[in-house]
């Protein structure tokens, strides 16, 4: 049976969640500028597929055979057209923020890789309702909801939520799902081959954002230097010069990133890597374009 939390333990807990509610209306404000800068040069996900809503007429072609003509619009000219409705059967897409400790980690002036995280996945959730596209926070909002509502849902679950690894590891998704994931990627590349794969056996596919900081691609450590793991759980490595180190660190970091790399590849996902010295709007526009891109 467990035990009910502390005080003191229920103090913290509302300190971090008041915190966490301060920021939202300021990473939505950013979330909404980055949407806007980046729907200026893109254009809709609309496509043509299986649905009911109308798209737009085309021109006839010898392959569409006779059965698709409309022959009420090809009547009006001498030309023989073809009614296009939009594509529906992947217009749910799910996102999932990491909200493991390491993810907190940031450079001096700086976000954390967390807000960076939160900040990316809002805006992009931002154009694809602009599209008309469902949204959904794996493990914190239920079905997928379109309008102003449902993003408003999934912004504040993308900004306040816990992440959890359970989210995850677990997601009961409908067939042909879409995903957006973002983390730093930091689990070993064996745990994120089992998500894929079970991902894969439900028909899901998508994007994976890795969120990095510069300090973790550069390692720009000099002289005595302790880390301390992010968990808080009092494991720390001492360096009495951190620049020995770097040399098998950055070779290490190089095999990590293309072992991702590969597996996103091998099960579809498109892996996109962005530093939080770069501007968002850079994550975001490349998240779109691979969520544009036709499922194979």
């Amino acid at each position: 049976m467990s035990q009910a939390p502390a005080p003191l333990q229920l103090t913290r807990l509302r300190h971090d969640a008041e915190q966490a509610a301060a920021r939202f209306p300021a990473l939505l404000a950013e979330a909404e500028r980055i949407a806007a800068s980046v729907a200026h040069g893109v254009h809709g996900r609309r496509r043509a597929g299986q649905g009911e809503t109308f798209w737009q007429y085309r021109h006839h072609r010898p392959e569409d055979g006779a059965r698709f003509v409309d022959w009420r619009r090809s009547a009006q000219g001498d030309h023989l057209y073809i009614r296009e409705v939009e594509w529906e059967a992947a217009n749910a897409i799910y996102f999932w923020r990491d909200g493991s400790a390491g993810m907190q980690l940031h450079s001096p002036g700086l976000p954390s890789k967390a807000e960076r995280a939160s900040v990316a996945l809002m805006a992009i959730a931002s154009l694809l309702n602009r599209g008309g596209e469902r949204l959904s926070v794996l493990g914190e909002t239920g079905r997928a909801r379109a309008g102003r509502t449902g993003f408003e849902t999934v912004s504040r679950a993308l900004a306040m939520g816990d992440g959890e690894a359970d989210s995850v590891e677990a997601a009961d998704l409908p067939r042909h799902a879409r995903l957006v994931i973002a983390s730093d990627f930091l689990d070993p590349v064996e745990t994120w081959q089992a998500r894929l794969s079970r991902f894969a056996a439900q028909g899901a596919s998508g994007a994976l954002l890795r969120v990095i900081d510069p300090a973790e691609d550069d390692f720009p450590f000099k002289g005595r230097t302790r880390f301390e793991a992010a968990s808080g759980g009092g494991d720390s490595l001492l360096f009495g010069r951190a620049e020995d180190a770097r040399t098998a660190y950055r070779e290490a970091w190089s095999r990590h990133g293309a072992q991702l790399n590969d597996l996103a590849r091998q099960y579809g996902w498109r892996l996109i890597t962005h530093r939080t010295d770069r501007p968002a709007a850079s994550a975001v526009l490349a998240l779109y374009q691979a969520l544009s891109e036709p499922r194979s």
